[in-house]
């Protein structure tokens, strides 16, 4: 496998089972990241940062410049 990928999964009796089909190698190392009951929550405020960092920003004060004059 040459790069990362995401694949959303549920626990049921204590294993992991993937909602979508992929051909994982056997014995391949994954890293498990536990979301919280309020999914959409959470991807809101771990987005928030990079959303900032692209809309609020320096560079794209001259667009408003621009757009002004």
């Amino acid at each position: 496998m040459d790069m990362l990928k995401t694949l959303w999964a549920t626990v049921r009796e204590e294993k992991i089972e993937l909602l979508e089909s992929a051909e994982l190698p056997e014995g391949v190392t994954v890293l498990v990241t536990l979301l919280p009951e309020n999914e959409a929550e959470f991807w809101l405020q771990a987005s928030q940062t990079s959303l900032d960092a692209v809309w609020d920003n320096a560079e794209d004060n001259v667009y408003a410049q621009l757009l002004q004059a």
